[in-house]
């Protein structure tokens, strides 16, 4: 191995003697891993709709085919606008989502950060706190 590192630095790059020396041997678990998911894939997706759809009865009709959600046929255009205020509500659910993500990994290492990490993330929730009041006094979370 050391006599092709000496011929790479000699020549400045690889020739086809440097290409057989390099170890593929690291790369087998990974591999591995993506023939182990391949076949689960094959195994707990494909096999049982094949299965599924060779054994099972297939009588489509108007009624079968008819869109539903909830247990009951839709009664509105799918491309409806929306109000406003669902939005504010979704980004307002996103946004205090990221701080429970956020919270915990803090947690779990504020021996490591000390005073700086527990006074950055009273500023965060400060600015959170600012949002969600502004939010409120708004009345983007009053739902009519």
């Amino acid at each position: 191995m050391r006599g092709a590192r000496d011929r790479l630095r000699a020549t400045g790059g690889i020739n086809s003697l440097d290409i057989a020396v390099i170890d593929l041997s690291q790369y087998l678990p990974i591999l591995l891993f993506i023939l182990i998911a391949f076949g689960f894939s094959i195994l707990f997706v494909v096999a049982p709709m094949a299965v599924s759809r060779l054994t099972g009865a297939h009588n489509p009709d108007a009624e079968k085919l008819s869109e539903y959600e909830c247990g009951f046929p839709a009664f509105e255009d799918a491309r409806s606008q929306f109000d406003v205020r669902f939005y504010l509500v979704a980004i307002s659910f996103i946004v205090f989502d990221l701080e429970a993500a956020f919270l915990f990994p803090w947690a779990v290492s504020l021996g490591e950060t000390g005073w700086t990490g527990w006074v950055g993330m009273m500023v965060f929730l400060f600015i959170l706190a600012v949002g969600l009041a502004y939010e409120w006094k708004k009345g983007a979370l009053d739902w009519e």
